[in-house]
């Protein structure tokens, strides 16, 4: 089985097979991230004690995989991490789809972009998330995550946004004073 261990609950596959369940369940993998669209994942896979989540969409330049669908597998992979289970993402090769999910889910955790990318290349030799079309997602997702995360802002914040605006409308309705 083509598997690769990213961190201590983290891990990529290539395309799995039912026929492999045991051999997950004996890796002690608690949640199945599926991120292939072209065919639903084996019904093998949501049954006890493993558990899926589909996520499915396209390896394509002209079809970038939905900040929907990595902000969801993040959601419902931290807690399994969390509580110290085994997360598998996996994709037709395991080379881009399942790369820039493990690539969220690194970020989420608090590692920036470049960190995950690297950890990931360092990790499995089939990942690829410097393809252009994959990498532009893994920074989208973090700059999504980051301020996602970011919390409530403070006063000073708001006033700086809030007075920066009312600037610019008003600056819209006065006209230049000719003093000749």
């Amino acid at each position: 089985m083509d598997i690769s261990q990213i961190t201590t609950s983290l891990f990529i596959a290539a395309s799995p097979q039912s026929c492999q369940r045991d051999q997950l369940i004996a890796r002690k993998i608690d949640l199945m991230i599926s991120m292939i669209a072209k065919e639903s994942p084996p019904q093998s896979f949501a049954q006890p004690p493993l558990q899926l989540l589909w996520l499915p969409c396209f390896d394509s330049v002209l079809l970038p995989i939905p900040m929907s669908h990595l902000a969801r597998g993040v959601d419902t992979a931290l807690p399994f991490i969390q509580r110290g289970q085994s997360v598998l993402v996996y994709c037709a090769q395991g080379r881009h789809r399942s790369v820039a999910m493990a690539a969220a889910i690194l970020i989420a955790e608090g590692r920036t972009a470049r960190q995950s990318v690297d950890l990931l290349m360092v990790k499995r030799n089939l990942a690829d998330p410097q393809a252009a079309h994959i990498y532009a997602r893994i920074r989208a997702f973090e700059s999504f995550w980051r301020n996602k995360t970011r919390g409530p802002r403070s006063f000073s914040e708001i006033y700086a946004e809030y007075s920066t605006r009312l600037s610019l409308a008003l600056l819209q309705y006065i006209r230049p004073v000719n003093f000749r």
